[in-house]
């Protein structure tokens, strides 16, 4: 460990004399290289993984191990976060905008290997999860704590930590250009021409190592066979449609699972709960198990009952009915998987799960019309693929980030139009039934959720314990005037606080309140604070929040308001101390 410090220390040395921007660039790089090759370790090993234990091809002996593999994955899992890392935070996108939000993006240097390793547990075992988050928490972590070795400032940490989410998905997905879209969309509060630069440059060099030494069966890239047609334009609208109500499903199934898991307050009921109802809904549709990109494949190229062979459902006749039915159920069911999965201690992400729930309802939706030969024939196929578009775009209010991933998964854009048209569609009825995606409720309930809207970003890192003034004079209220202007004498403000002896606010005394009879020796001895006194505009609470203060600013035109903290006085708010933090925050999270 000494060798490696002094060799780390030896190269910031080095780098030291390059300008920011071309060190930025440099770092951009390794990050995207080094969340390249891990993301290519995380996919080989789950793909190899799941190879060993799962058998597709038929219904045999080897189902019944599905009952117990999750059991199996998430119990290490659990050891892994509980006895390895010491840490059971959550290894999710959530935490990655908590970190930014909230601890100036610098991310804990074991999430480079921990969400790795508990990603590969999780999924390789059988986890109904995506691994796009523990690589993205990965990525991102190298690109954090890279930045805080080379003591950049926050908006160059963020930077970073975006170019190694960029990476990570440019890698896991083979698809630079939603790469950079994702973290514009979803990560980055502002950007600018030069700040768009490493993300590509990080894009590009993460999905370089998968190209090259990857299986290719590894890599999720599919042409496109059927052509669109400008009649099933009505029939992609209500697909859009019903996309965006199962995003809301989607979203509002998963936290109901969450807190209801929640509940159970022993992390070892939680796991053995939560393994034993993913080993039965696993048992009963194998779909469900891990990422599902093998079952996406078979939908995509129409082999769709090889789906049902490996399921008890093998042996029912093969009609179009029971396939309604059971690929209905995977639509439905899939959001349960994923919310036990993750909320019983697994490690894992939502982009997979959307896509699976994407390509399995477009099937069902084109193949339904289809049976009942209304006149018109859908391409399954095409509702598929515009399906994951949809559903990502509605689950993570990200409809750019879905349309660019499908149209880099297709190598082409032949659906470019129903692409953009149901995944917008989907994404205003998501956001119509719920303003925030899967990724920010939480942080939306908490009031600490960062957004595009720069104001509100710039609310959310100023804390009022930095502006709370307490160099006020205090009077009490039964001070004459004779006291309160010994008390004006030995001020440099033109506000004083009224409390009484233990603290409590009685008013405030301004000196204007004075002015035309403090000379006025008649009033110094019968005219006190209380009869000077007024009630102040308003009251500032310790604990509200920024956005909260700024509106009692607002609806009072006032220039400075109290604060009182469990009903005592402990100092002043004014507009010109908040306005000089407000700007100290605006230029530190704003791009060049």
């Amino acid at each position: 460990m000494p060798n490696l410090k002094r060799t780390l220390n030896f190269y910031i040395l080095k780098t030291s004399h390059l300008s920011s921007r071309n060190l930025l660039l440099i770092l951009s790089l390794i990050t995207g290289l080094v969340s390249g090759s891990l993301a290519l370790l995380l996919k080989n090993g789950v793909y190899f993984l799941r190879n060993i234990l799962v058998d597709e091809s038929k219904f045999d002996i080897k189902n019944y191990f599905f009952l117990i593999y999750p059991i199996i994955g998430i119990t290490l899992t659990v050891l892994l976060k509980k006895y390895v890392i010491k840490d059971m935070t959550n290894h999710n996108i959530t935490a990655i905008l908590d970190a930014i939000a909230k601890r100036g993006s610098k991310m804990k240097a074991h999430k480079i290997f921990s969400s790795l390793t508990g990603g590969m547990l999780t999924a390789g075992f059988g986890g109904s999860i995506g691994l796009e988050s523990p690589i993205i928490s990965t990525g991102a972590a190298i690109g954090s704590r890279l930045g805080v070795l080379f003591k950049a400032d926050y908006k160059t940490v963020t930077l970073l930590l975006a170019c190694g989410s960029s990476g990570a998905i440019a890698a896991i997905f083979n698809t630079p250009v939603a790469g950079v879209i994702f973290a514009l969309e979803v990560l980055l509060i502002d950007f600018s021409r030069f700040s768009l630069i490493p993300l590509l440059v990080a894009s590009v060099s993460g999905a370089i190592i998968p190209r090259i030494f990857s299986n290719p069966e590894v890599l999720f890239n599919i042409d496109v066979l059927d052509k669109f047609k400008l009649s099933d334009i009505p029939f992609f609208i209500v697909f859009g449609i019903i996309s965006g109500i199962l995003s809301y499903y989607f979203t509002d199934i998963f936290f109901f699972i969450k807190k209801r898991f929640h509940k159970i307050k022993k992390n070892k009921n939680r796991l053995l709960l939560g393994s034993v109802l993913l080993g039965v809904l696993i048992f009963i549709f194998p779909p469900l198990f891990g990422e599902g990109f093998n079952t996406i494949r078979l939908i995509l190229s129409g082999n769709v009952y090889k789906i049902i062979d490996n399921s008890i459902f093998h042996s029912i006749d093969r009609n179009a009915l029971v396939l309604i039915v059971f690929f209905l159920f995977l639509v439905i069911t899939k959001v349960f998987a994923v919310g036990i999965t993750i909320s019983s201690g697994g490690v894992g992400g939502i982009f997979a799960p959307s896509l699976f729930m994407g390509a399995a309802f477009g099937f069902v939706f084109a193949h339904t019309i289809n049976v009942f030969e209304i006149g018109i024939h859908l391409s399954e196929r095409n509702f598929a693929f515009v399906g994951m578009a949809a559903m990502l775009g509605g689950i993570l209010q990200a409809p750019l980030t879905g349309i660019f991933m499908i149209i880099e998964i297709t190598v082409g854009y032949e659906l470019i139009v129903p692409l953009m048209l149901t995944t917008t569609v989907s994404y205003i009825i998501s956001k119509s039934l719920e303003p925030n995606s899967i990724f920010t409720k939480e942080l939306a309930m908490e009031g600490s959720l960062i957004t595009h809207n720069k104001d509100d970003a710039v609310l959310n890192f100023m804390e009022l314990n930095n502006i709370i003034e307490s160099d006020f004079v205090e009077i009490h209220p039964e001070d004459s005037l004779r006291e309160i202007i010994k008390a004006v004498s030995k001020s440099k403000r033109n506000i004083f606080p009224i409390i009484d002896s233990e603290k409590k606010l009685f008013g405030i005394l301004l000196l204007d309140d004075i002015r035309e009879i403090m000379f006025n020796k008649e009033y110094y001895d019968n005219t006190y604070a209380h009869d000077l006194m007024q009630i102040p505009p308003a009251i500032i609470k310790k604990s509200d929040k920024m956005k909260s203060v700024i509106n009692k600013f607002n609806k009072t035109n006032s220039w400075n308001l109290p604060v009182i903290e469990d009903g005592k006085y402990i100092g002043f708010v004014s507009k010109s101390r908040m306005f000089n933090e407000y700007r100290k925050h605006l230029v530190n999270i704003s791009h060049e």
